[in-house]
């Protein structure tokens, strides 16, 4: 997670409070920056937050963007 946040330019801190859903509205060129860094497209980090909990639908990159926001 630490080499996340700061490659993303964020504090470890702040990448914490998001995963954890502390910052309940984060920034959005935090989450570009995050997406970015772990490969995702915006589209499938919405696509991923735009659906109901109960179900996981993977994304076009074939990885989970949870997976990869809490790896």
């Amino acid at each position: 997670m630490l080499e996340t946040a700061l490659d993303a330019r964020v504090s470890p801190e702040t990448l914490r409070k998001i995963e954890s859903g502390r910052v309940a509205t984060p920034a959005f060129p935090t989450i570009a920056a995050i997406a970015d860094v772990l490969g995702l497209s915006l589209d499938a980090v919405w696509a991923e937050i735009s659906q109901p909990e109960r179900g996981v639908r993977p994304t076009n990159s074939g990885h989970n963007a949870r997976e990869q926001l809490t790896s």
